[in-house]
């Protein structure tokens, strides 16, 4: 099943009455309570498929933030865990989703993966290519499953852009692939660990692994090489935590070649004022536009567009394709919301459209091989770059 086998539509409709879909099937411990933990409390609340029995962190504040948020939409008794070890071997829990900062998710795996338990981990899976290779291989045998938060491909533009140009074949052939987001810079968190490569894996890991999983998919081959220029031109220039100096970058530029002759891009840039995301791909019979416009201020409706210019097609001027505001507004942009359904799915043993840890580490290894060549000024061959971290034997060619 492919997230994109129904469209938009076909989602908000299903969902118009969501607060009626039944009792919850599992109890979930969430993990790490910053920004990401409270979203998935909030939207498994909201789905009501699964119910929030407990929470962890090491921090706190977070922990405050926490409980308090939830009071504010849940009438539920919330179990506060004070080791991460009773709150993974609680009976009372059927599945655990690991939120923490992005240098912890491999450490934290290896202290729950015991409980077989399934599992949710947040993207990007690691920071570390070899880290995301061992991810790979448990998940081959892992008795349960795990389930890798890329919600991106949820989102109601891509969602419709998918199901055009690779269910109806709209566009015919693919030829090149254009993603681009412009929008405000990294946002504070807790020990400010976004704002150091050493703990995020770097700008195009941690921000762009979304991207570069929708490229990858769009494209349906295999990246063969990368050409990247990315820097730090605005964003946390002098910006330092604990006598360290910020190091992470705020724009970028990435070329890759697929096989089968397709060619695609990426664009950032975090020094914008507002939030606005862009894919275009041509094929041989036209164009197809997906964007989103949004905003951190408040009072900004987010909008999501779809236009196909293919002579006579219904879309050729654009469509307005926003999921509806209940969904919308429960994190990003309803996302969030139908990766929980998905991931409920899989619980439940039925068809799901859930990114799998494999499909994580084409992602980040796209990444990392951009991060590699804007260091070297070279061009990454990506699998002689997979061969020299020893990835070949994961991967599939």
């Amino acid at each position: 099943m492919n997230f994109y086998d129904e469209i938009s539509s076909q989602r908000s409709a299903r969902v118009v009455d969501f607060t009626a879909t039944g009792e919850s099937v599992c109890n979930l411990l969430i993990v790490g309570c910053g920004m990401i933990g409270r979203e998935h409390m909030r939207v498994a609340t909201l789905l009501g498929r699964a119910r929030v029995h407990g929470i962890y962190d090491t921090e706190p504040v977070s922990i405050s933030e926490a409980v308090r948020d939830f009071a504010t939409y849940s009438p539920q008794k919330l179990v506060v865990y004070t080791d991460l070890k009773s709150a993974a071997d609680d009976p009372a829990i059927d599945a655990i989703f690991i939120c923490t900062p992005n240098f912890s998710h491999f450490e934290v795996l290896q202290k729950v993966k015991h409980t077989t338990k399934p599992l949710f981990i947040e993207k990007p899976m690691a920071t570390r290519l070899d880290d995301a290779k061992a991810m790979v291989q448990m998940a081959e045998e892992y008795p349960t499953f795990i389930q890798l938060g890329m919600q991106y491909r949820f989102k109601s533009q891509y969602v419709d852009a998918f199901h055009e140009i690779r269910k109806k074949k709209s566009l015919g052939a693919i030829k090149t692939i254009a993603m681009s987001e412009y929008r405000p810079p990294f946002l504070t968190k807790v020990r400010q660990w976004n704002k150091f490569n050493e703990f995020s894996g770097g700008t195009l890991v941690e921000k762009c692994c979304h991207y570069f999983d929708l490229i990858n998919l769009m494209a349906g081959s295999r990246i063969e090489s990368v050409y990247a220029l990315s820097g730090q031109a605005v964003n946390f220039i002098g910006f330092s935590y604990e006598g360290k100096e910020s190091d992470i970058h705020d724009h970028a530029f990435v070329v890759m070649q697929f096989a089968g002759g397709i060619r695609a891009s990426f664009t950032l840039n975090m020094f914008s004022q507002e939030l606005y995301e862009e894919l275009i791909v041509t094929g041989e019979q036209g164009r197809l536009l997906a964007a989103e416009h949004s905003s951190f201020s408040s009072g900004i409706r987010s909008r999501a567009n779809v236009m196909v210019e293919v002579e006579g097609h219904s879309a050729y001027e654009g469509t307005e394709v926003t999921y509806p505001a209940s969904i919308e507004t429960s994190g990003h942009h309803g996302a969030t919301f139908f990766e929980h359904e998905a991931f409920v799915d899989q619980f439940e043993n039925k068809p799901h459209d859930s990114a799998s840890c494999e499909q994580g580490l084409w992602a980040i290894l796209a990444a990392t091989a951009a991060q590699e060549s804007a260091a070297t000024g070279r061009v990454i061959l990506v699998k002689d770059f997979a061969a020299e971290h020893g990835l070949n034997d994961v991967l599939s060619w």
